[in-house]
């Protein structure tokens, strides 16, 4: 029995040869699970892909909307101009300076006597900059920064004097050479994210002799930290001059930057001193070369170029005149003489159109409403659509009956319906042409030349175009910016454009990466990513790809909520029989058509609405989950929407009118302001309405408005979110 038992615990411990070959699966089997895990993987990264492209292209084309928006408000701030009613004596004189630099001029000599008789205070611990610099101030920059630390005025004002009589002396296009040194490092957009800006630094090393840099423009707006940017990347280029080169971005721009945040961040940062410090931007960034080109071979600009791009002209043009690539030259107005029978449209509408091939008039697309009009009653509609500076947009058959275009909000643009006899443009507005279609185009797929519609300027150029260019001037790579790509960078044109983009985590903590660019003797550029990360390295792919989704989900919801008196005016036009339904194809060309963000609005559907049991789609709850953050009793619901929708350029405008920065402004100067607005944008709306709305948003009741106050009673509120936020406090 002992024998047994031994027998028996030896064969537990052991198990034979036959019971191992009955566990084993059969290799068919094996291969068919392998298979099966296969597939799912690839579907499951499939997804996440469709997934990822879809956020980014929502991302992408709210982000290029928002540029179209810019366009308009610099069209209101024109308007504002020749309009604005004298309140309290205090007349918009930043708007003024910033749209007409003749209106308040200041001798620099005056400026500077300005700042040097500026006393720094002894309880001042920031940084102190001694002229000429040294290494040691960009050292002392730089921690000063990393601390969290802001430069007094007296030294940023001083900076910038500097570095305005350095660019003076600078040609429009720079020529280098890579034989000097090793490599030249070649950085994209920063957009205000000094962290990209740092770890560049820290990966690359700082600019010296041996180490130059050129930064290819975008240096601000966006980002929080813009003016520690500049005042970094100024005093690299006074300390360097060689070797650290700046070309001017399309938001090297003060009319750009009222929009996205540099003129807030410069008046927040610098109260008493920010108006100073804004006029001498905006000469200091007039000044930025257009273009830089390496080894003659190399060609860096920041947006790209068109079929009309000449390289010796562009060197001979007077950039600082172009202070803004959203303005024409006044004098090209002046000089155009309008025909007898467009004076009377002019007058009704208050629009010019400029005639470009490419570039000058195609500033805005919303334009195209009021021609449609025109082209639908016109058997010449084909040739006028080939002319215009936009595409038409695509619209939903004709039956059922769409409201027409006329009847839709109506926005006077530069270029708009009346044409100018311009039988030869004034050489300012050939300038202006070249540098608009420097800092805004894009490359595209096909060949040719064609407005860029999406943005709203500049231009579409293709493969032709490039190699064109390429080989006029016995180039043979361009180097550009402007666009933010997944992976930081990206080859088009059979790789003879590269674009390269710094700024990471752009659109949200872990959409894209950062990159730069290192261009050796050889001129065979290698790329380095990076990105700035304080949160995403926890996260797996699928976290990341959901949290940047629901942030671009909010964001067109919002787009949504915002075009809801539009979009359901559209929906009504199909569901002839009032049942709340329509189908999938007729509720995603509504959303074409109204919102004119190019998405795959059918990939998007189950994001954004409801089915029915009959699978057509329930679009009332397009809008369930958003909401407005403080009802108005007494605001009607058009008038609300479009106070949402211009939100942030009203905020824009409120900042500027209020001069004393109390973040303050009176509920009269809320009216004025608010006339004018409606007025330019052709919403008709009743003074007491107005009034009566501005009561409702003192919450206080102090008898004016608070910035704050504003924004809470226009803010846009999303009720899952509210949920989220009741279950954690429960």
């Amino acid at each position: 029995m002992g024998c047994g038992t031994s027998v028996a615990i030896e064969n537990q411990g052991r198990p034979s040869e036959v019971d191992v070959s009955a566990r084993l699966p059969s290799p068919a089997l094996t291969m068919k699970a392998a298979i099966l895990i296969q597939r799912w993987y690839r579907r499951y990264v499939a997804r996440l892909e469709m997934r990822r492209r879809y956020t980014w292209n929502i991302f992408q084309s709210i982000e290029y909307a928002g540029e179209q928006d810019q366009l308009q408000l610099s069209s209101f701030f024109s308007f504002m101009l020749d309009n604005f009613t004298q309140l309290n004596g205090n007349g918009p004189d930043l708007i003024s300076h910033l749209l007409d630099s003749a209106v308040d001029p200041v001798v620099e000599e005056v400026r500077q006597s300005k700042y040097e008789q500026i006393v720094v205070p002894e309880s001042y611990s920031g940084p102190r900059l001694s002229f000429p610099l040294s290494v040691t101030d960009t050292n002392v920059l730089l921690s000063a920064f990393k601390e969290q630390q802001t430069l007094h005025a007296k030294y940023v004002l001083q900076l910038l004097h500097e570095t305005q009589k350095f660019l003076k002396q600078m040609p429009n296009v720079i020529y280098l050479s890579s034989s000097y040194a090793k490599e030249i490092t070649i950085c994209g957009d920063l957009h205000g994210r000094l962290d990209d800006l740092l770890l560049i630094f820290y990966k690359n090393g700082l600019p010296s002799a041996e180490n130059p840099y050129i930064f290819n423009g975008d240096f601000v707006d966006r980002g929080k930290k813009s003016i520690e940017i500049i005042i970094i990347l100024f005093a690299f280029l006074l300390l360097y001059p060689d070797h650290m080169h700046l070309n001017r971005g399309n938001h090297e721009d003060h009319i750009m930057n009222l929009r996205y945040g540099f003129t807030k961040e410069v008046m927040q940062k610098y109260k008493t001193h920010a108006r100073e410090i804004l006029q001498l931007l905006q000469d200091v960034f007039s000044l930025l070369p257009i273009a830089t080109i390496i080894d003659n071979k190399v060609l860096i600009v920041h947006g790209g170029i068109s079929d009309k791009t000449d390289l010796e002209f562009l060197a001979s043009v007077e950039r600082q005149k172009v202070k803004s690539a959203l303005r024409l030259p006044k004098c090209s107005l002046d000089h155009s003489e309008v025909r007898t029978s467009s004076r009377s449209s002019s007058r009704k509408s208050g629009r010019v159109r400029l005639n470009s091939p490419c570039s000058a008039g195609r500033m805005s697309r919303k334009k195209k409403k009021c021609r449609l009009t025109k082209q639908n009653s016109s058997s010449s509609s084909s040739s006028s659509s080939s002319t215009s500076s936009v595409a038409t947009p695509r619209r939903p058959p004709p039956s059922p009956r769409l409201p027409s275009p006329t009847e839709m909000l109506q926005v006077p643009f530069l270029d708009s319906i009346v044409s100018l006899a311009l039988p030869e443009p004034p050489r300012e507005e050939l300038e202006w042409r070249q540098i608009v279609d420097v800092l805004w185009s894009d490359p595209k797929i096909q060949n040719g030349c064609s407005p860029n519609s999406f943005r709203g300027g500049g231009c579409y150029f293709g493969p032709d175009v490039t190699q064109n260019l390429l080989k006029k001037h016995g180039l043979c790579l361009l180097i550009r910016s402007h666009e933010c790509k997944q992976e930081g960078y990206e080859l088009c044109h059979n790789g003879q454009v590269i674009t390269i983009f710094s700024a990471s985590n752009y659109y949200e903590e872990g959409s894209n990466r950062g990159a730069y660019i290192k261009l050796g003797p050889e001129l065979i550029p290698r790329f380095f990513q990076y990105q700035v990360s304080r949160s995403t390295r926890k996260l797996t792919l699928q976290q990341r790809v959901s949290v940047a989704e629901s942030s671009a989900l909010k964001a067109l919801q919002e787009k949504l909520f915002t075009h809801r008196s539009e979009l359901m005016a559209f929906f009504q036009q199909y569901d002839i029989n009032n049942t709340g339904r329509i189908s999938i194809n007729e509720w995603a060309q509504v959303l074409d058509t109204v919102l004119r963000l190019d998405l795959p609005w059918r990939t998007l559907r189950p994001r954004l609405v409801r089915l029915a049991s009959d699978g057509d789609v329930e679009y009332e709850s397009c809008f369930e989950n958003i909401s407005a953050g403080q009802p108005l009793p007494q605001v009607t619901p058009n008038f609300a929407e479009t106070l949402y929708r211009y939100r942030t350029d009203l905020e824009i405008i409120f900042n500027i009118i209020d001069k004393d920065h109390s973040g303050q402004i009176s509920i009269e100067e809320f009216r004025q302001t608010w006339k004018l607005f409606s007025a330019h944008l052709g919403v008709d709306v009743d003074d007491q309405a107005i009034v009566d709305m501005a009561r409702n948003i003192d919450f206080n009741k102090d008898g004016s408005i608070d910035f704050n106050e504003f924004l809470e009673a226009f803010r846009v509120v999303h009720k899952l979110d509210m949920k989220e936020q009741e279950q954690q406090q429960g």
